[in-house]
């Protein structure tokens, strides 16, 4: 059940106008399901693996009780969304 509720939210996800790719990476930034080619989904991955770690950390750095719950980068040509779990 909870797989089909994944995949049913990640064809809605990438349904939606302007939508380039998805990637769903686990704790360590491995890649496990993706919309995109391999090596762009490996190139992604660990930027953005890499990117998510450092601003968690000034986000602690700042505030040991607080946490980073979504990220959203914009560039004058893409925009990059990351919800990390924990």
């Amino acid at each position: 059940l909870w797989q089909a509720e994944v995949e049913e939210t990640l064809k809605r996800l990438q349904s939606q106008k302007g939508v380039q790719g998805i990637i769903v990476v686990n704790t360590e930034g491995i890649p496990i399901k993706s919309t995109m080619d391999n090596p762009t989904t490996t190139q992604y991955a660990n930027l953005m693996h890499n990117f998510i770690l450092k601003a968690r950390s000034t986000v602690r750095e700042i505030d040991p009780q607080n946490d980073l719950t979504f990220l959203r980068i914009r560039s004058k040509k893409n925009e990059i969304m990351v919800a990390p779990g924990k």
